[in-house]
Order: structure tokens, then sequence, then C-alpha cells
């Protein structure tokens, strides 16, 4: 079963390992196996449940929220998120405006089939709305019922010190942060997590196996695996390219004994190191089948010593990113990864 992880400095507990149906929900899956999948999270012990509106232009919702029909809405924490365009894509159909924010989440409750969002959260920082209309709309957010937490998405240091402020002046909670994290993409280190344990802010991380690189199927001078993301030409070979190289594929190899000395695989070894960091509350594992959920799940719980840990940084010290100058940008029109 999984274990469960408090929420940045609030009472909500998540599991550590909280499904993301991202990349795959009404894309990369047919509906019927992203419902078996979730099902099979369910039974698994995963409770927790991440999506976005923007998400296969908002099917990623109907089809989670199909797949958690019937559930017992107390027994699970599920989180959508608000900001880029979906719909027509008008003047007003992005960002977080007051205005898109409450057509946002008015939105996902209609797709989740939900009267209510245990976190919501902004998908990136709004350089062209003013701060305190997007805290104050979230504030209005919480008070209507439409959501118990809020949360953000790749902030940065100063972002998220502004609006952790403000929050409190408003009287409510920032409890999280969704940025890209794994041991082979470590700029938060620097700044963000500091920052985020000051202010009483857990992260919750997306690609902790670096897209599939970390599970170490991706060989040096082989061929590439049929049906793996990096063959997928609806965005997943796009996305894992920045991995798809000789060095950091030469790198992550040097994990394998590892994983065998410590006794897991390599995806599991992937995932305890992320969740070696307290600052972690959960990371983000999606599946394109059942069975693949089986093996992940183990990783829960798995505690690295001290010696594993710094084996699997000396591995992947050459191709680890570190600089946070080499992240992707935030800026107003970056686009959606």
């Amino acid at each position: 079963m999984v274990n469960y992880r408090f929420l940045g400095n609030s009472g909500l507990k998540v599991s550590e390992l909280t499904y993301g149906n991202w990349l795959t929900h009404a894309s990369q899956v047919e509906n019927d196996a992203a419902i078996a999948t979730v099902h099979k999270a369910l039974d698994l012990g995963i409770t927790s449940f991440d999506t976005a509106d923007t998400y296969a232009n908002t099917a990623a919702e109907v089809v989670l929220g199909e797949a958690l029909k019937g559930q017992p809405r107390e027994s699970l924490e599920v989180f959508t998120k608000v900001y880029w365009p979906i719909g027509r894509k008008g003047p007003n159909d992005h960002g977080l405006s007051r205005k898109h924010i409450f057509e946002g989440i008015d939105g996902s409750l209609k797709r989740l089939g939900m009267d209510y969002v245990d976190l919501y959260q902004a998908h990136r920082y709004d350089y062209e709305t003013p701060l305190e209309e997007t805290m104050q709309a979230f504030a209005d957010v919480v008070r209507q019922g439409k959501a118990l937490y809020i949360g953000v998405s790749e902030w940065t240091a100063e972002q998220l010190r502004a609006g952790h402020a403000l929050s409190k002046e408003l009287g409510f909670q920032l409890v999280s942060n969704q940025p890209q994290y794994s041991a082979l993409w470590r700029v938060i280190e620097g700044k963000v997590i500091p920052t985020s344990e000051e202010l009483g802010i857990s992260q919750i991380v997306w690609s902790p196996l670096a897209q599939g690189v970390l599970t170490g199927k991706y060989v040096p001078g082989q061929p590439l695996p049929e049906g793996s993301r990096a063959t997928d030409d609806k965005g997943g070979s796009q996305m894992i390219s920045r991995f798809m190289h000789d060095g950091v594929l030469t790198a992550v190899q040097k994990l394998a004994p590892i994983a065998e000395e410590a006794g897991i695989t390599m995806p599991q070894l992937a995932l305890a190191w992320v969740l070696h960091n307290p600052n972690i509350a959960a990371a983000l594992v999606g599946a394109s089948r059942p069975e693949q959920l089986e093996d992940t799940v183990k990783a829960s719980g798995i505690e690295l010593d001290d010696a594993t840990y710094a084996a699997i940084n000396d591995a992947l010290a050459p191709a680890a990113v570190t600089d946070p100058e080499e992240t992707y940008s935030v800026s107003p029109k970056a686009r959606l990864i």
C-alpha cells in the first residue's frame, strides 16, 4: 500500500505516489484502458489524482471523472489546474485573471462531475495579471467551497514568496508547488526547495522518472523500445528528447547495479530518490496499462540509506541538470510542458 504525507503546512494528507493523467488519458491511452488503470491505482492504495483542464484540451478531466465515478468522494484527493487556453481560446481564455479562474473552476468541476476539488493549482505564473487579482480570486474559490486548498506549478522562489504573503493576508494557505524534479532534473534544489521549506509549501513533482529515462529502458546504441514514449509522435518523443543523449543514457545505466544491490528495480530507485527529500509531498506517476502500477507503488516506503543516495548522485553527476537557467521559460507565451 502507499504511504501518505502532509501537503505543505496543512492537515491534508496525500498519497506520496499520486496518479497523474497528463499525456495519457484521452491522448495516448484509450478510455477503457485509462479507466482500468485508475481503478488499479485505487486498488493499490493510491487515492490522490492529478489532472488539468488543458490536458487533452479538457478531455483528460472527463476521463478521470468517469473513472472515479461511484468512489466515496471523501476518500479521494483530486487536483486540477488553470492557466492554459482551452476551448475557443479567446482573449480571456488563458492566464490567471479573475474571469478565467472562475470560469476555469466551474468548467473543471462540471467535467470531473464533482462539487469541489481538493487542490486547485495555478498551472504557471501569469505575468500579465496582477498577482493580487489572482490570489483574491483563489481566495474566493476557496470560500465558495469549490476548492479546499490552493497550489501552483513551476513558480520561482520569488513568486512563491509573493504568493504566500498574499494568501496569508487573504485568509487561505498556499500549500504546494508542482515543478519538474528527478535525479536528472534538479533545478529546484537551489532556491525553490529552501524557500518552500521556510514557507510551509510542499512540492508535488512531475516527471520523477525523467520521462521514463530513469527506468533504464533506453540503452545507448540500441533501438528504441517499441511503444515507448521516445517513439510516440503525439508529443511524448518531443518531451523526452532533452534526455535522449548518449551521455545521459550512459550515466543512467550506472544505476542498474545500485538498484540491484538495494534489491529494488530502477524505477523504484528513481522514485525513492525523489521521495528521499522531505519537501516532496508526492511524486506524480502515470501508466498506460494497469500492470505498470504494480511495480511503481512498491517504491512507496522505500528508504534509501546515505550510501545508496550518494551513489545515485555520483553516477548521474555528469548528466544531471542543476542550473535554473537551463530550465524552460515560464514567460506568458511559454509552451505547455
